[in-house]
């Protein structure tokens, strides 16, 4: 197969690097929320305003965006979070309503918040909020639900691990229990019966270093074993770690992916070409560290990788230097913006916002 064409749309020129795609105002189109607006689709040609966010030197205090109806009205809001504002907070969506503020509501006074993301930690079909607070303990927040399980505007807290995480977090089930599992920086959280409320178990099986959010747990090589696929976030360097189990004794080994880029911060597990196969979709995070990371003057990028049965094929969607170029921030997006049938890649940054059009194979192949 040749590689997937891609049409590059600048939707804003604005600085926030977190991203989310869902409806905002119920219409039936899904539309882009980034930063201190929304972009309305199918066309993404006009803002409307989400409210204030603060700004921290180059950064916003904004490291995701998640959806989640959290006050049960029928209206998506969404989940954010930065390093400065020490919180994780829900933003309330004026039912659609493009001329009223979102407002905002604190969760939980968390610490330095890397970026968060949302898992079904306990398999009851809702997901939990999940920060990543590298000096901090894994605490997870689960929406409080009403008896026709809408959300009731609050969240309890549950800690999980009261050790450091280090910088660097996936979810998904390591052993093969059916239970899901979190992956940190210096190994891994085995779950109990009761995710929630049990005993998780450390397995200090691996050191990630800087490891990027998510951490993907996926078997890789179709060996019926997890194995976990880390981006360096603030370095050089993107790695498979193969699992093996030998008599009981889990071993890792790591392959390189692509050595030769850095601060992939991000990253997707999806079926982007449509052929029944996941292929891995991540780029770089655009002076991550404002200048402070090896790398941080290279080309930008933005890629797909392709598993060939021994390793893994890199495909560039874009790369070059930065405005002919663009990466992908700590929080971009996988959709079908435009509902043909194909997934999207809506990547913001320091950079721009930018919506990557996916055009299949349509014009290399002839249909």
């Amino acid at each position: 197969m040749p590689p997937l064409r891609f049409e590059k749309i600048l939707i804003a020129d604005e600085r926030y690097e977190s991203a989310g795609v869902f409806d905002v105002n119920n219409d039936g189109h899904l539309d882009i929320v980034s930063g201190a607006y929304w972009y309305p689709g199918p066309r993404f040609d006009r803002k409307a305003k989400v409210g204030p966010v603060q700004a921290a030197g180059e950064y916003f205090d904004d490291f995701s965006t998640l959806p989640l109806d959290v006050n049960g009205d029928g209206y998506l809001d969404f989940i954010t979070g930065g390093w400065w504002g020490n919180t994780i907070r829900w933003r309330e969506n004026p039912q659609g309503d493009p001329s009223k503020p979102w407002a905002e509501h604190v969760i939980a006074e968390v610490g330095n918040v890397e970026t968060t993301r949302a898992w079904d930690v306990d398999a009851d079909g809702q997901v939990e909020i999940v920060p990543n607070t590298p000096g901090g303990p894994l605490r997870v927040f689960k929406l409080r639900t009403d008896a026709a399980g809408k959300g009731a505007g609050q969240f309890d807290t549950l800690t999980l691990y009261d050790k450091r995480q280090g910088h660097g977090l996936g979810f998904g089930d390591i052993n093969g229990d059916g239970r899901g599992d979190f992956v940190l920086s210096g190994g891994w959280l085995e779950a109990p019966e009761d995710p929630l409320r049990g005993k998780w178990t450390f397995h200090p099986e691996f050191k990630l270093g800087g490891a990027s959010v998510p951490i993907l747990v996926a078997d890789v090589n179709g060996d019926g074993l997890a194995d976990l696929i880390v981006g360096a976030a603030h370095d050089y360097g993107l790695s498979w770690y193969e699992q093996r189990l030998e008599k009981g004794k889990r071993t890792w080994i790591c392959h390189p992916i692509d050595p030769f880029n850095s601060q992939y911060h991000d990253m997707w597990w999806v079926d982007l070409d449509g052929d029944g196969q996941m292929e891995l979709v991540t780029g770089k995070r655009y002076r991550a560290h404002c200048g402070h990371d090896p790398g941080d003057y290279d080309p930008v990028g933005l890629y797909y990788f392709k598993w060939t049965g021994e390793g893994f094929a890199k495909q560039v969607i874009d790369y070059g230097s930065v405005r002919q170029a663009t990466g992908c921030g700590i929080h971009f997006w996988v959709a079908d913006v435009d509902g043909d049938g194909r997934l999207d890649i809506v990547a913001p940054g320091k950079d721009g916002l930018y919506l990557f059009r996916n055009l299949g194979y349509a014009q290399l192949m002839g249909d």
